[in-house]
C-alpha cells in the first residue's frame, strides 16, 4: 500500500509540473496579436510571371487585400510565425567579435502594425523603404539586448552575406521592436532582425521568389472572410495560388503537443489518485472488519466513537505520510529525467510537491474516514454477543 501511494503521489506531482509547463505556454506573451489576423500563402509557381516582376505583383495583391472592406491593414512577409525561419550569415558593426547565424524576415511596411508587435525603439518600416532608398533594418529587443547591452543599436549597421559575391550593403538599424515567439514556444526569442522587403534584391533570391505570406487584420474580432479576400487577390492576378488560415491556428497548433502531454499527465495522476484511494479505503475497510472484536472490547470498556475513528485513521495516516515521504524522494529522483520537458517551473517546484500531498491526504482521509465511521457505529453488545 505504501509503494501504491507513493506511485500516486509520482503521478501527481508529473501532471501538476506538466499542467504548470501547460498554463506558462498558453499564457506566455506572443509578441503579435494572433486574434483577427488572416495569413493567405500566396503561390505564383505556376503563373509564369518573370522573375524580376514577382515582387510588384505581391505587392499588387497587398494592396487589393488594403481595399477590402473591413481590413485595418495588410503586409506581405518572407515568413511567418511558426512557419520556418531565414537565417544567413551577417555581421554587425560596432561588435567585431560576431561571425554567425541571427534569424531574421522580410517584410513590407506596415507589417508591426498588422501583427500588433510594439515598437519600442526609433521607427517602423514603411513603404518609402523601397529600392533605391538607403537601406535599413529593424531589430527585436533580444537583438538589442545580447549585442548592444546598455547602449543605443540605432545608427549601426547591418551586413548581409559579408566578405563574398552575394555581400549586400550594409543596412542602417532604423529601430527596435518587441519580442515575438516565431518557432518554438519553449525557446527563447532569438536575436532577430526585419529588412525591407523591396531593397533585398539579390538575383539568387528573386530568382526563387515562388511564395510570400500575406497577413491581413480585420478592423473586428472576426478574420475577413476568405471570400471576399480571395475575389479582390484574383482581380489583380487569377492564376495565383491561395490557402487562407488563421494566424491563431498556427499558434493552436503549437500548442496542442503541449495540451495533450498535460492532459496525459493529469488522466494518469488522476488514474493514480483513484487507485490510491480504493486502495486504502479496502486495506482500512479490511483492518476494522479484523479488528471489530477488538473494537467492540474497547468501546465496552468506555471508548468513545471518536476515539475508535482516530484510531482507525492513524493507520491511514501512517500508510499515507510513508508513501508520501518515498514519493517525494523518488519525485526528486526522477526530477533530472523530465526537467527539459518543462517550461516556467522547476522540476522540484515546492509548491507542486505540497500540493500534491495534500490532496492525497485529502483522498486517504476520506477513503480512511468511511470505514472510520463505520467502526465507530459498532454495537459492543452484538460483538461480545457474537464472540
Amino acid at each position: 500500500m505504501i509503494a501504491q501511494v507513493a506511485l500516486s503521489f509520482v503521478l501527481l506531482v508529473a501532471a501538476g509540473l506538466f499542467v504548470q509547463t501547460f498554463r506558462e505556454i498558453a499564457t506566455r506573451p506572443l509578441g503579435f496579436q494572433p486574434d483577427s489576423v488572416t495569413i493567405v500563402t500566396m503561390n505564383m509557381s505556376r503563373t509564369g510571371i518573370a522573375a524580376e516582376a514577382r515582387l510588384s505583383e505581391f505587392e499588387r495583391a497587398r494592396d487589393a487585400a488594403r481595399a477590402v472592406p473591413g481590413v485595418a491593414g495588410a503586409a506581405l512577409s518572407f515568413i511567418t510565425p511558426f512557419t520556418g525561419g531565414f537565417t544567413p550569415p551577417l555581421n554587425i558593426s560596432g561588435v567585431p567579435d560576431f561571425e554567425g547565424r541571427l534569424s531574421g524576415n522580410l517584410i513590407s511596411g506596415g507589417w508591426f502594425t498588422t501583427f500588433g508587435t510594439q515598437v519600442i525603439a526609433g521607427r517602423d518600416l514603411t513603404d518609402r523603404d523601397a529600392k533605391g532608398a538607403p537601406r535599413v533594418a529593424v531589430i527585436n529587443q533580444a537583438f538589442a539586448r545580447k549585442f548592444f547591452p546598455g547602449a543605443s543599436p540605432l545608427g549601426h549597421t547591418i551586413s548581409l552575406y559579408p566578405g563574398g559575391a552575394r555581400a549586400m550593403p550594409p543596412m542602417e538599424i532604423v529601430g527596435v521592436v518587441g519580442d515575438a515567439v516565431y518557432s518554438s514556444l519553449r525557446a527563447q526569442v532569438p536575436p532577430t532582425w526585419y529588412a525591407p522587403l523591396s531593397q533585398f534584391d539579390l538575383p539568387e533570391f528573386t530568382q526563387v521568389l515562388f511564395q510570400f505570406q500575406l497577413a491581413v487584420r480585420s478592423q473586428t474580432h472576426s478574420p475577413v472572410a476568405s471570400n471576399d479576400l480571395a475575389a479582390a487577390i484574383g482581380r489583380v492576378n487569377p492564376t495565383l495560388a491561395l490557402t487562407f488560415r488563421p494566424l491563431s491556428d498556427y499558434v493552436k497548433t503549437a500548442r496542442n503537443q503541449e495540451r495533450l502531454v498535460a492532459l496525459l499527465a493529469g488522466a494518469f495522476g488522476t488514474l493514480g489518485l483513484l487507485l490510491a484511494g480504493l486502495g486504502l479505503y479496502g486495506i482500512t475497510a479490511y483492518a476494522v472488519t479484523v479488528r471489530r472484536s477488538e473494537i467492540g472490547i474497547r468501546m465496552a470498556l468506555g471508548a468513545v466513537a471518536s476515539r475508535i475513528v482516530r484510531l482507525v485513521l492513524v493507520r491511514v495516516t501512517i500508510l499515507v505520510a510513508s508513501g508520501a515521504v518515498a514519493g517525494i524522494a523518488i519525485s526528486l529522483w526522477l526530477s533530472r529525467f523530465v526537467a527539459s520537458l518543462l517550461y516556467g517551473v522547476q522540476p522540484h517546484d515546492a509548491a507542486t510537491l505540497l500540493a500534491a500531498f495534500i490532496v492525497l491526504a485529502s483522498v486517504g482521509l476520506v477513503a480512511g474516514a468511511i470505514p472510520a465511521s463505520k467502526a465507530a457505529r459498532t454495537n459492543p453488545t452484538t460483538v461480545l454477543r457474537e464472540g
